[in-house]
C-alpha cells in the first residue's frame, strides 16, 4: 500500500478547479453558488440520491491560487443549503 500522507498536491495556477456539490433543492443550491461565487463558472446537476431526496451538482471555477481554492471550499461548506463538499 502506498502512503500519500507526506504528499501535497502540486497545482500550477491558475487552474481549473472542480467541487461537488451535494444538496436537497437545486434552486437553493443555484442562489447559493450565486452569492458565493463572484465571478464566472459553470454549475451542472450531476446525480440523484436513490429516494430521490438529495441531489449533486458539480461547479467548475478558475482559481487563481491555492488560498482561493480553499476560501471557496470553505464558503460552499459553511452554507446551510449546501450539505456537504467534495
Amino acid at each position: 500500500m502506498i502512503s500519500l500522507d507526506d504528499k501535497k498536491l502540486e497545482l500550477n495556477f491558475p487552474c481549473e478547479w472542480e467541487y461537488r456539490l451535494i444538496g436537497e433543492f437545486k434552486e437553493n443550491i443555484e442562489i447559493a453558488v450565486f452569492e458565493i461565487i463572484d465571478k464566472k463558472y459553470q454549475l451542472k446537476a450531476s446525480k440523484v440520491s436513490k429516494k430521490g431526496k438529495y441531489k449533486s451538482f458539480s461547479i467548475k471555477i478558475d482559481v487563481k491560487s491555492d488560498e482561493e481554492r480553499v476560501a471557496i471550499f470553505e464558503k460552499l461548506k459553511k452554507h446551510s443549503d449546501i450539505k456537504m463538499v467534495l
